[in-house]
């Protein structure tokens, strides 16, 4: 099922319907149109950078044995 907003769409399904609907949209793209998704998300992913590291990441919490 899906709803319909200015610009964007929600769709209520399944993660396995989900996971297909996402393989289905990405081989429906030419290679063309798969290399400019590819720069957009890399793009995206951008607003994410931290810029400096955790500063958890370089202390050893726990060890498992």
């Amino acid at each position: 099922m899906e709803t319909e907003n200015p610009g964007k769409i929600l769709h209520f399904e399944t993660k396995e319907e989900s996971n297909e609907r996402r393989r289905q949209e990405a081989l429906s793209r030419t290679p063309h149109e798969r290399f400019m998704f590819f720069l957009e998300l890399c793009q995206e992913m951008q607003f994410f950078y931290a810029g400096k590291p955790h500063p958890n990441s370089y202390k050893i919490v726990f060890i498992l044995e």
